[in-house]
């Protein structure tokens, strides 16, 4: 038997256990994370979000006991996480999928999520396609062309450039940042004068570092992923003098982490990222979210990764809530359509079009705050759809 009939069967089997069963049926959510291998940090900041919104708001919800479900993919691993989707569904009898720290893992369980109307709650996986997926899918973190496109914009027409050079990582979420980037870029008034592709493990930056110099722009656009390159990217810039405020020095996030930040030291000052969580955001909700974060995690500082997992179950709770526990795939995604809420990260909602975040996109600095240097924000765009669907 064709492995995909197979599924349909067992799910069939499956599915004659449903809501009908009662009311007072524990409510089971099966999280698909990279836990083991390099990721493992990723998936460890997400789980800690769920288990801090767990904490804070109960494990009961609409009458039901929620019953978390933890698979470990040692990701990025898309036939894992399908495998895993489908022994979630049919063995373990899950209401709901969630998870989902990298695109590959949220594109290998979409299949299985569509098949078994099984409502999907992306946590972090941040390519545009995702949500295309399936009708049952439904993201609380980020897209990075929602993060890079407003930022192109915002860079020619307040950042004070008219010239980029993009280096940029090369893999998917690298090609999306530097397209999104210059689109945006370019629409207002921007040129790209050069654009390059780093290695995505362990490069040497200082080739690429000296191809920017040659080209001397006003400004160089940066994506990579976090652990040790912000560091090196960092170092190779100063070596050659390409740091601000000579050279402006623009990118995601990700290159000015506070783990980045530290390994950076004097490297990252003036350099300006976007992103759509930024820890030291001076606000009520942020304040208490990161000291609770913090005394649940060891001192730890939530991330990206951690804000997702927090809002992704701020989601399932508010939809259960509205459904009266019913958990069908059908009744949670309408239950979620156009949700919205205050977040530590600020105001956001769901687009009832696309099933996708809307939310704002912060401007920061690295500047010097009390002796230590940190992202201090100077700009936000407020109500940024992912622009690639359903933005206007």
């Amino acid at each position: 038997m064709h492995a995909r009939t197979a599924f349909a069967v067992a799910l069939a089997a499956g599915l004659s256990w449903s809501f009908a069963a009662g009311a007072q049926e524990a409510l089971r959510i099966g999280v698909i994370l990279p836990y083991s291998g390099p990721f493992a940090d990723a998936a460890n900041q997400l789980d800690a979000g769920i288990k801090l919104y767990m904490q804070q708001n109960g494990d009961e919800v609409a009458g039901r006991k929620i019953e978390i479900i933890r698979k470990d993919t040692g990701g990025p691993a898309p036939d894992v996480a399908k495998r895993l989707a489908q022994e979630l569904v049919v063995r373990d009898n899950v209401d709901i999928i969630a998870g989902f720290a990298l695109t590959p893992e949220a594109l290998g369980a979409a299949d299985v999520a569509d098949q078994a109307k099984k409502f999907m709650v992306v946590m972090n996986a941040a390519t545009s396609i995702v949500t295309e997926k399936s009708p049952y899918i439904v993201r609380t973190s980020v897209t990075i062309p929602q993060l890079n496109y407003s930022f192109g914009k915002w860079a020619a027409e307040k950042g004070g450039v008219k010239q980029a050079y993009t280096l940029v990582a090369d893999y998917g979420p690298g090609h999306d940042a530097e397209k999104a980037f210059a689109k945006g870029f370019t629409e207002a008034g921007g040129e790209i004068v050069g654009a390059d592709n780093t290695p995505v493990a362990n490069p040497d930056f200082s080739a690429f570092v000296q191809r920017v110099k040659d080209a001397n722009p006003e400004a160089v656009y940066i994506f990579i992923p976090g652990g040790g390159q912000p560091a090196a990217i960092g170092k190779a810039l100063a070596e050659r003098g390409l740091t601000p405020p000579d050279t402006k020095v623009f990118g995601q996030g990700e290159l000015t982490h506070p783990e980045a930040l530290e390994s950076m030291a004097e490297n990252a000052r003036g350099i300006v990222t976007t992103f759509h969580y930024t820890l030291e955001r001076d606000d009520p909700l942020n304040n208490a979210f990161v000291a609770a974060y913090r005394e649940a995690n060891g001192g730890r500082s939530p991330d990206l990764f951690s804000i997702g997992g927090y809002d992704g179950m701020h989601l399932i709770y508010e939809a259960l809530k509205k459904t009266e526990g019913d958990a069908t795939g059908e009744a949670l995604v309408e239950a979620s359509k156009g949700m919205a809420w205050d977040s530590p990260r600020g105001p956001i909602s769901i687009d009832p079009e696309t099933r996708d975040i809307v939310q704002t996109v912060y401007i920061r600095e690295v500047q010097e705050v009390d002796g230590t240097l940190q992202n201090v924000i100077i700009d936000q765009i407020d109500n940024v759809k992912d622009p690639l669907h359903g933005a206007n």
